[in-house]
């Protein structure tokens, strides 16, 4: 991961504190190749609920770190999925399936997340939008990268991701996409890089919502702005929309809100 984010990967040692959002690249589970559905993922009904629709986008989410992930300490991820809301869009029907994530070490809570999936009808390619996103405001600092192909395989590796969106074309351009979907999660991870490295302070609490997609190849614009009560991270793409909104919180003890402790499936990292 260090080193698709352009830092020198030799820097990695044990007892070094895990950079918020990297437990995903941990916790992988082995399948066989007849347990995945025709989108590359888990078919569902063993863990996510059978939803009967046949598009899977990440659409969000929140992480905390209650105290930091040490590298090199054994670690175990306790899930559930909290809740699963369906409605009615423009696209057709929606499924909204919440799940709780916790990292433990030592029997300590460390990151709690929540994870925000939606699933979505079959449709035909999705209609471009003819305006833009107005900015906020001038960013206090902004960067552009251009993630490509190899970059997008390195990630599905590294995350143990076969949704074939990322790397199939055809099926992509099937789903109705231009092209290959940069992963959100990716994106997610970018934009929290980018705030560490630009205003010099690990990020401790990080709530963003996906809003729409950005493509292979396409270049995206990591932008952050100052706030109140915290500080705002954006992805934008080219065609001038915002692709994914951030919140840096400046406090997050004072939001360690938990995810119940319950457990609805377990796997163990070291």
């Amino acid at each position: 991961m260090r080193g698709l984010l352009n830092h020198d990967p030799d820097k990695v040692r044990v007892g070094a504190e895990l950079p918020l959002g990297w437990h995903w690249l941990y916790f992988r589970e082995p399948l066989r190749q007849s347990a995945l559905g025709p989108d590359g993922h888990e078919a569902r009904g063993a863990f996510m609920p059978p939803v009967d629709l046949p598009r899977r986008m990440w659409a969000g989410g929140r992480l905390r770190s209650l105290r930091p992930v040490v590298v090199g300490e054994a670690a175990e991820l306790r899930s559930q999925v909290t809740d699963m809301v369906e409605k009615k869009g423009r696209s057709g029907r929606l499924a909204f399936v919440t799940v709780g994530h916790t990292v433990v070490q030592r029997e300590r809570r460390c990151v709690e997340e929540e994870q925000v999936v939606v699933y979505r009808e079959a449709a035909g390619r999705a209609a471009a939008s003819a305006t833009s996103d107005a900015e906020p405001a001038a960013p206090e600092w902004q960067e552009t990268c251009r993630p490509d192909p190899v970059a997008l395989f390195r990630f599905s590796a590294l995350t143990y991701n076969a949704h074939r969106i990322h790397y199939d074309r055809g099926y992509a351009q099937g789903e109705g996409y231009p092209d290959l979907v940069v992963h959100a999660p990716l994106t997610a991870l970018m934009l929290m890089d980018a705030a560490a490295r630009r205003w010099r302070a690990p990020v401790r609490d990080f709530e963003y919502r996906a809003l729409s997609p950005l493509f292979v190849e396409q270049p995206v614009r990591l932008a952050g702005y100052a706030g109140t009560g915290g500080r705002t991270v954006e992805a934008w793409g080219p065609d001038g929309r915002c692709a994914m909104r951030g919140r840096i919180r400046r406090s997050p003890a004072a939001a360690r809100r938990s995810v119940s402790p319950s457990v609805g499936h377990r796997l163990r990292s070291q």
